[in-house]
């Protein structure tokens, strides 16, 4: 698993170094053919070195990054300074910043409004009520799928992915071939869901606050990405036995105030789509309006729990602690800044050292030498597909960010299309998406790389299916 992730980093790195930044001015300099460039380049790639051996040196993949983008930053300072052009360097710092900043806040209060639906059991009912109602193999097997497709565009694909994959690990606990394929299937599915979205995944929230897709847009994409998803998925479900595993019995009961977190949550999707759309403000906006909205929610809570516990403690009268805490265990205190400080720092630190990083080697003028390669000589339909079929190998984060950051003249269904592509792209492989990385730890000698990539000729059908499906009936957006 180590020489798999490692690899996998390893082309993040090499492919980010040619990545372009997201702000570049004409009057930049190009030192691609400086010292400069080539110290920076070895800098970033003894940063993911040092971000490959994480396992061994136990060290946090974020802190080699964040190093590596000071670094490579105050080099480009240095040059800049000693030729009298600071004030560029400067306001191209400043953009980069300003780019991560929007989107992590963003992800900062989705994250945290997915940890409080955690905390409150809306998940972990969810989970429960499958695994009580018996289904069969086969039909668990769709269920689960469809739940993980439609799940991931308002949560997001790794967390429907785990969701999801418990429940296959309860019901077919040691059946080794159903939780492989039904893993491959949830992979597929949550990639695929989250691609018609903008919240479904980080790509297609940074192709959203690009301006390069509206939201309602993004729907066109729904069929192919149903293509996507159904075409191995009923391949594979030919292979399931259809038998009915024992129903498990286990009683469950949501915590004080989650249903209403989940309609806040809702509410602070339509703030954000409803800013952008009408008021032409970034997304961010409304996200950090909706955490307003939690926030104020958490204090409701906490100033009435005096009063919810004294109202249970009256009803509790004569039962056992037993018995109580069944009836009345809901009843439990909620702090929202609890549920800020469970959001992935060190993954939300990565992405911030990555795109300053790639950033600083984009400003230096390696945007032609990516742009020529592939939308200089390949038409853009192939250079897209072929980004899809690279994000399997890396992750979609850095080629989508490249993409944007060389933002080609191409049309919006080609827009649609690289979204749909670097959305779906990374089902073809067990490492190319976080959902597939997650479930091989959670599923651990059940669902395995070599068990995915058995199926990757039936997924890469589905691929092929969803690309020519788009080019079908969205032709008029070409």
């Amino acid at each position: 698993m180590l020489n798999l992730r490692a690899f996998q980093f390893l082309m993040l790195g090499l492919l980010a170094s040619f990545t372009p930044s997201v702000w570049a001015s004409g009057d930049s300099v190009n030192l691609t053919n400086n010292i400069i460039g080539f110290i920076s380049i070895g800098i970033f790639c003894f940063a993911y070195v040092l971000v490959m051996l994480e396992e061994k040196i136990h060290m946090r993949k974020s802190k080699p990054v964040l190093v590596a983008a000071g670094i490579i930053w105050a080099l480009i300072g240095y040059y800049y300074a000693t030729h009298g052009m600071s004030e560029l360097t400067h306001e191209a710092f400043r953009h980069n910043l300003l780019e991560f900043a929007e989107l992590m806040l963003f992800l900062l209060v989705a994250m945290t409004y997915i940890n409080a639906m955690d905390e409150r059991g809306l998940f972990d009912a969810l989970r429960i009520w499958m695994v009580r109602r018996g289904f069969s193999f086969r039909t668990l097997f769709w269920i689960t799928g469809f739940l993980a497709f439609f799940i991931s565009p308002i949560a997001d694909n790794l967390t429907t992915a785990l969701l999801m994959c418990a429940v296959v690990m309860k019901v077919a606990e040691g059946d080794k071939r159903f939780i492989n394929l039904s893993c491959i299937n949830i992979v597929v599915a949550a990639n695929a869901g989250g691609a018609f979205s903008p919240f479904g995944d980080i790509t297609t929230l940074m192709v959203w606050q690009a301006g390069k897709v509206e939201f309602m847009e993004f729907f066109s994409l729904f069929i192919p990405s149903v293509v996507n998803y159904v075409v191995p998925a009923f391949v594979m479900s030919l292979y399931i036995k259809n038998q009915r595993p024992e129903a498990v019995r286990e009683e469950f009961e949501l915590k004080r105030g989650a249903r209403r977190i989940l309609g806040l949550f809702l509410l602070t999707v339509a703030t954000a789509v409803a800013g952008h759309t009408f008021l032409h403000l970034p997304p961010v906006m409304g996200m950090m309006a909706g955490l307003g909205y939690l926030q104020f929610f958490g204090y409701f809570l906490k100033v009435t729990h005096h009063r919810c516990i004294a109202r249970v403690t009256r009803r509790a009268e004569g039962l056992t602690e037993e018995e109580r805490l069944e009836r009345f265990g809901n009843v439990v205190p909620f702090d929202v800044f609890s549920k800020v400080s469970r959001a992935e720092w060190d993954t939300l630190l990565f992405f911030y050292g990555i795109v300053m990083c790639v950033g600083g080697l984009g400003f230096m003028g390696y945007l032609a030498l990516m742009s020529e390669a592939l939308y200089g000589g390949w038409s853009a339909t192939s250079a897209n597909v072929f980004l899809g079929i690279v994000s399997a190998l890396i992750d979609n984060i850095p080629v989508m960010f490249a993409v944007l950051s060389m933002d080609p003249q191409m049309s919006h269904g080609q827009w649609l299309l690289i979204t749909l592509t670097a959305g779906v792209g990374g089902s073809l492989l067990s490492i190319g998406s976080a959902a597939g990385v997650a479930l091989m730890g959670q599923a651990r000698g059940y669902y395995t790389f070599f068990g995915h990539l058995k199926w990757t000729p039936i997924i890469a059908l589905g691929y092929v299916a969803s690309v020519l499906c788009h080019l079908w009936i969205n032709a008029s957006h070409f």
